[in-house]
């Protein structure tokens, strides 16, 4: 008898005086436990203070009409998403939730005795059972201070049962509901209701259908159990509902739904916004910008990528100011799924600026009153020595155009007087009005730029650029951007304005801006930035066609477009006109127009103080006869180029202080000249990319050049200026046999020799090219010419 004991003990079961023996003490216990449950009561914090407390782990930003643009995830322990009331939850979730958690819910004062009778009796007798625990109890183990992890000791669950006495006593049974289904966890890191739906099911808590509710009411019992589980007890719990036609296909919607990652659906319109503004996790900011704007100017960067996705050319993004506030009405940082670096805020990112400084460059010399619009500059090759070797600039399509006006050569973007300008007011001006327009990325002396700095050759941020922009629509005057809702009458120090070009230059850049005449010779008749308003813009595109933007402005707003590559490769024949300006224009006619497509009126432009408007002429005529807008104090009604030799140059413009000269002789082997640096220039399309050795004219018969050693073939010219771009020589020139080679530059270092008819070396020269080897396409009989910058 003693053996059979023992092997009943060693099988687990009980002999019937053990039996009699634990119930007995069991329930003097229990009695003895729940007389002293209201002793053993802790303070219960309020329902107002649990909701004041919780905290999502996702931040929100508005638009300015309070609708979300961007959920932003910041807590990365667990995932909650708003409060959600009680009428915001599905009435089958309420359901299912009361069917399998607490059917007595609305009965009990927070305990239900008889479950907790049931369950004890059952466990007397050694049977497995489902606990007592009601969901008034379950809220009070949630709201513990110290989370008790694994099971509870008998006297934690009794404190627990004390806690649920007081707290059905303070609370409403809605919001211990409420308050319940936005604490308790469902599965993984799903903390609450809205995570939940919206994690598992992509739907707000609502929208949940009798299946989902099923599946999520048993998740409370086992979150991570496997689907195929999940859905047995989802089942057996909507045949006690009376709706077991639920259960059709239902394990195999379990196992579709309960797949990690549970990432609930977020909108996502503005996520590098966001992510400059939001901080703390349940944070709701209200922006400046506008949504619907918003989403057009995104759908319309992704068109013209779309569009130019043969041409290498993946990324972009857009920016929308309002004049008069500074509020930035949209903000797109990327092309998304397009890109290959998404999460990289291309309104930040640092890009290297391209001819978008030209308006600044001609700005100061207006102000400085040294250039007029109708002023004549140089437009014909230049090599300016530096200490670090000659800068030569070169146009975009490699062509020269002679005395050209200022209005001319801002209007059609050409480089060479550019340059020259620079050199006549100086780098350092120049640079000092680009500090005062606040780019923040020129963090060097003006001496690290040099020269290049008139052709962008300085990394900037389109947040800068089109800030910077937007002074020249406001009259010269600058002041910051706001991205955060604001009173509009509450000004701060740093919204004052700052006058750093006068009312008048700005009149006349901008005038010059919007001028379609003065564009023509680059940028055509027709192209995207003529506009049926008006509209001052230009375009840019940087070395090695990396970037290309287009900035422009309106009376009322200021949009930039940056279109290129966020891992830095290069574009393929892609400059401002084709990459952003398409962009540019789509969102200027968006902007533009009434809701049932009219186009807005037009807005008066006042012309400002201190500036006049006088009928011009050339002599010779080198461009027609025009009204043109003038400073007063530098009006004229005749501008005269000056002569020099066989060509028609405007007045020299002088040297710059550091002792830096335009140097024109182009003598012997000047060009490339001795330690002369050749930089492949990306607005120059390659198979314009041709270096043309020169020498002295008219050369005996039979000199030649040889390069690195190797002999090439001279080229006899009808015209010795037409491949320097130089202006046809006249009629009465004597023609000479010229000795050039047009060269397709490769980079490194190269040595150029002149050799006499005998082979003898006459001259050498060593120069460098650098930059990025270019292919030479061979044009198709179809192809059109690239169009510039």
């Amino acid at each position: 008898m003693t053996q059979t004991v023992t092997m009943q003990n060693l099988t687990g079961q009980k002999t019937k005086p053990q039996r009699q023996t634990r119930q007995r003490t069991l329930l003097a216990t229990l009695g003895l436990l729940f007389g002293l449950l209201p002793g053993m009561a802790m303070a219960v914090p309020s329902y107002a203070e649990v909701k004041a407390q919780y905290r999502a782990s996702d931040a929100w930003l508005m638009a300015r009409d309070g609708q979300v643009l961007q959920q932003l995830r910041l807590d990365h322990q667990v995932r909650r998403l708003q409060w959600t009331p009680l009428e915001a939850m599905s009435p089958a979730l309420l359901q299912a939730l009361l069917y399998s958690e607490d059917q007595r819910f609305y009965q009990h004062a927070g305990i239900d005795w008889l479950a907790v009778a049931s369950a004890s009796w059952r466990n007397l007798w050694d049977s497995r059972t489902r606990g007592a625990s009601t969901i008034t109890m379950q809220l009070a183990g949630l709201l513990e201070q110290d989370a008790v992890h694994g099971r509870r000791s008998l006297v934690q669950k009794l404190g627990q049962s004390a806690d649920a006495l007081q707290l059905d006593h303070a609370w409403k049974k809605s919001d211990i509901l409420e308050a319940y289904l936005n604490l308790v966890p469902f599965r993984g890191e799903l903390q609450g209701v809205a995570a939940m739906s919206q994690g598992l099911f992509g739907k707000g808590p609502e929208a949940l259908d009798a299946r989902e509710a099923a599946i999520a009411a048993v998740l409370l019992r086992a979150p991570n159990a496997k689907p195929a589980r999940v859905a047995e007890r989802a089942c057996q719990l909507l045949k006690q509902m009376q709706q077991a036609r639920a259960c059709a296909d239902l394990e195999g919607f379990a196992s579709l739904k309960l797949v990690a990652p549970y990432e609930p659906a977020m909108p996502n319109l503005a996520p590098h916004l966001a992510r400059q503004l939001l901080q703390q996790p349940g944070q709701r900011l209200r922006s400046t910008l506008d949504m619907r704007l918003q989403q057009y100017a995104a759908r319309q960067l992704r068109a013209n990528l779309l569009q130019l996705e043969n041409q290498n050319v993946q990324d972009g993004a857009v920016l929308v100011l309002d004049n008069r506030t500074g509020e930035v009405l949209a903000w797109v940082g990327s092309s998304d799924t397009l890109s290959t670096a998404p999460a990289v805020d291309g309104v930040l990112a640092q890009r290297q600026a391209g001819s978008t400084l030209k308006p600044f460059l001609y700005a100061t010399a207006l102000d400085m009153r040294a250039l007029t619009a109708a002023s004549l500059l140089d437009d014909s090759p230049v090599r300016i020595r530096t200490g670090n070797g000659d800068y030569i600039p070169q146009n975009y399509d490699k062509q020269f155009m002679g005395p050209v006006s200022l209005r001319t050569a801002l209007g059609s973007s050409l480089n060479v007087p550019a340059v020259r300008s620079l050199l006549h007011i100086t780098p350092d001006r120049f640079f000092s009005r680009l500090q005062q327009l606040r780019f923040s990325t020129l963090t060097e002396s003006v001496d690290y730029y040099g020269y290049s700095l008139a052709l962008g050759a300085a990394d900037v941020r389109l947040l800068d650029l089109t800030n910077a922009y937007r002074a020249l629509a406001n009259q010269g005057r600058y002041s910051g951007v706001r991205m955060q809702w604001a009173n509009p009458a509450s000004k701060s120090k740093a919204d004052r304005p700052m006058q750093v070009f006068s009312p008048a230059s700005s009149y006349v850049v901008s005038d010059i801006l919007a001028d379609n005449n003065a564009r023509a010779h680059t940028f055509g008749m027709d192209s995207a930035l003529a506009t049926r308003y008006w509209s001052a813009v230009k375009t840019g595109t940087s070395k090695d066609m990396r970037d290309n933007w287009c900035v422009g402005y309106t009376a009322r707003y200021t949009v930039g477009v940056w279109v290129g590559n966020a891992n830095g490769t290069p574009m393929h024949d892609v400059s401002g006109v084709s990459g952003a300006a398409p962009v540019w224009r789509a969102v200027m006619d968006y902007l533009h127009r009434h809701p049932d497509g009219r186009l807005l009126a037009p807005v008066v432009r006042t012309p400002p103080a201190g500036l006049l408007q006088q009928q011009v002429r050339f002599q010779p005529a080198i461009e027609p006869v025009r009204q043109e807008w003038f400073l007063k104090g530098t009006e004229l009604a005749l501008v005269q180029a000056s002569h020099d030799g066989d060509d028609m140059r405007p007045s020299k413009l002088g040297q710059d202080k550091r002792g830096a000269q335009a140097d024109n002789s182009l003598v012997s082997i000047a060009y490339p000249g001795q330690g002369a640096i050749i930089a492949l220039d990306p607005e120059i399309p390659p198979a314009q990319q041709r270096v043309v050795f020169k020498a002295t004219p008219a050369l005996p018969a039979g000199w030649h050049w040889r390069l690195d050693g190797k002999r090439v073939a001279p080229v006899k010219l009808a015209s010795p200026r037409q491949l320097a771009g130089e202006h046809a020589q006249p009629a009465n020139t004597p023609q000479t046999t010229d000795l050039r080679y047009a060269w397709f530059p490769m980079p490194g270092r190269h040595v150029l020799s002149l050799h006499d008819a005998s082979g003898k070396l006459r001259e050498s020269a060593r120069f460098e090219v650098r930059g990025a080897m270019l292919r030479e396409a061979t044009p198709g009989p179809n192809a059109k010419p690239a169009r510039p910058s």
